[in-house]
This record gives C-alpha cells, structure tokens and sequence, in this order.
C-alpha cells in the first residue's frame, strides 16, 4: 500500500512541476486543485504508514475514496467515457477496492 502511495505521489509531483497547477487542461479549476493537493497528502499518507500509524491508514482510506469519486466524475460527467475505455480508471478503482478493503483489517495491528 505504502508504495503504490509513493507511485502516486511521485505522479501528482511529476504533473506538477512539469504542467503547473493546472496539470490537465481540460478538467475545471476544483478538479485540478484537487488532484494537486494529492502530491503532498499521498507522500503524507505512504509516511505515516512507514510509521506504522492508523492515522496513514485513515488518510489513505480518505485520499483514495476521494479520488476515486473525482475520477470517476471527470471520465463520466466530464469526458463522457466509460470504464472499460479507462485502465488509469481500472487501476484506481483496483488499488482503491484494496486500501479500503483491507484498511479495518491492517489499522487494528498499527499504533495510534
């Protein structure tokens, strides 16, 4: 988990310093704000998780939720395509099915 939170953040980083705050032109203001925002949140996550702290599970379960509804909404509502025609939605969705999935079962074995 904590790895595919730094593959993340490594790719919000990335979109950042080469695209700006405004790394996909075509999603509105709100959306690229957000996925911005993800740089620092999905470092913060994949660090608490090293730490071994319910806190980096908590973050993470939020961070994912988040952006899995975000990117559904701009593959759906804005660029009116589907799923099948999506394998960064596919990942997502998979990486997202496995955070939260397994997040009761890993936060009862971190510290506080």
């Amino acid at each position: 988990m904590t790895g595919l939170l730094l593959v993340g953040s490594v790719a919000h980083i990335t979109g950042l310093l080469q695209h700006g705050l405004r790394p996909y032109a075509w999603a509105p203001g709100r959306l690229n704000l957000y996925w911005t925002s993800l740089a620092p949140l999905d470092t913060l996550a994949a660090l608490r998780l090293l730490r071994e702290k319910r806190a980096g599970v908590d973050l993470a379960c939020a961070v994912m939720a988040t952006d899995l509804v975000a990117n559904w909404y701009a593959v759906h509502g804005i660029q009116h395509s589907h799923f099948t025609e999506q394998p960064g939605l596919q990942r997502l969705t998979a990486f997202a099915v496995l955070v939260l999935g397994t997040a009761p079962f890993v936060r009862g074995h971190l510290t506080k």
